[in-house]
């Protein structure tokens, strides 16, 4: 079927809140790349949203799952465990830095992942609450949404979300918030709302994702890790969309040197086959009793062997060296942008993940969403996947694979700043 009789079973029969605004339909993918139904090539810049970070079909992904095909699809784990399933825990245990020795659990989405990550904690600590951050985003399941320092468009339309969760100010002086500011806020609001006694943990991204590609300074970090251990309370870190190589670590709470006591991982940990896991310390992961956590499909075993694949990839292909050799080369590109374009401001990165804001006034840094939203709709016209977030809609992230070929790279980057160009003009004024 070609993309206009794809758009209109998906006009007909997709629900409005689930249905993607994009007219073209991916047929086949490779790497960097997509064709769509009619056959036209897309250079893809979003990953899925961050899932490819080894790019699309990679070879030994494919491998791998077609391998276990021929074996094994489902038992359910809990009924009938399997190989898959145990080795992952393993390497993951291995890889992951969390205080002391590390324990994991399986499931198939971000969200659900840190939907176990609470219930864990609560059953660690045997505390309620919950403290997050301006601008954080940890899914679209009701847990999830009350945890999100976002609203629109994830909680907008589905009434009351579920309590015990409290919010603090992320820092990002840009928009006006210090660490000091940041840190300020966190004691307050656990003095005003979250009473330590009945706090289990804080949940936090070490570089928010949908908020907007700002990391949080390492001092800001170790300081939220010494109020955790005064308090009592559990340090969860979310690596959904930071995770598995994207900023030049395997994890970006690596660059800081603090160990939580979770991490939770999705996205790129397979290569694009639904998985996703908590890992934490062995006394917090066995808090709660026998059969208290898992799911059908949790740690399905063709997603354990895209994973098994997945780490065997970063070890033989350099990838983290890859991811911060990518962000290098975005970070020149950025720094081109801003002095060229008065409308591209606060280029930065950490490894591979490199974000700008498109404002309409760098003085003042003020979001331009507008311009953003027509910058990612002139790529695509002209053959480039581009995303924007943030809390103003006015960033736009760079996603591509950690693999992309070097002349892809480039050609994707050209065909942005032609539609900078075309959208603003060539040059900046000052």
């Amino acid at each position: 079927m070609n993309n206009a009789q794809l758009n209109e079973l998906k006009q007909r029969y997709v629900a409005n809140g689930a249905a993607s605004p994009a007219t073209q339909f991916a047929d086949r993918a490779e790497n960097a790349l997509i064709w769509d139904a009619d056959g036209n090539r897309i250079i893809d810049f979003a990953g899925g949203i961050g899932v490819l970070n080894i790019g699309h079909r990679h070879p030994k992904v494919v491998e791998a799952v077609k391998a276990q095909l021929d074996r094994v699809m489902h038992t359910c784990q809990t009924v009938m465990p399997y190989e898959g399933y145990v080795k992952v825990a393993e390497r993951l245990s291995q890889v992951t830095p969390v205080r002391g020795h590390a324990k994991v659990m399986l499931v198939n989405s971000g969200a659900e992942a840190l939907e176990n990550a609470v219930k864990i904690a609560r059953a660690a600590t045997g505390k309620n609450n919950v403290i997050c951050f301006d601008g954080g985003y940890h899914g679209r399941t009701f847990m999830t949404m009350a945890m999100n320092g976002k609203v629109a468009p994830y909680a907008a339309d589905f009434g009351t979300m579920p309590g015990n969760v409290f919010r603090a100010p992320y820092p990002v002086p840009y928009h006006g918030v210090s660490e000091d500011e940041a840190i300020r806020g966190l004691k307050m609001a656990i003095k005003t709302d979250a009473n330590p006694r009945d706090t289990a943990a804080i949940v936090l991204e070490p570089v928010l994702g949908e908020g907007g590609f700002y990391p949080a300074p390492a001092s800001f970090l170790k300081a939220i890790r010494e109020i955790c251990d005064e308090h009592g309370m559990l340090m969860i870190i979310d690596e959904v969309q930071s995770g598995f190589g994207r900023t030049g670590k395997l994890f970006a709470i690596e660059h800081s040197g603090v160990e939580p006591d979770i991490i939770t991982m999705a996205k790129s940990m397979a290569g694009g086959m639904p998985i996703s896991a908590v890992v934490g310390t062995d006394k917090v992961m066995d808090a709660s009793g026998s059969n208290s956590l898992g799911g059908t499909y949790a740690g399905n075993p063709l997603s354990c062997a895209a994973t098994l694949a997945v780490l065997d990839v970063f070890e033989e292909e350099n990838i983290l060296e890859k991811s911060q050799a990518l962000g290098d080369k975005l970070a020149k590109h950025f720094s081109q942008w801003q002095s060229d374009f008065d409308c591209v401001d606060n280029a930065r990165n950490m490894g591979a993940m490199a974000a700008i804001d498109l404002v309409s006034d760098k003085s003042k840094h003020t979001p331009d969403a507008d311009l953003a939203a027509a910058l990612c709709k002139k790529a695509r016209e002209k053959g480039l996947i581009l995303l924007s977030c943030g809390l103003y809609g006015n960033t736009i992230r760079f996603l591509m694979p950690v693999t992309i070929e070097d002349e892809i790279l480039e050609e994707g980057l050209d065909i942005v700043e032609a539609a900078l160009t075309e959208l603003v003009g060539s040059k900046a004024t000052a």
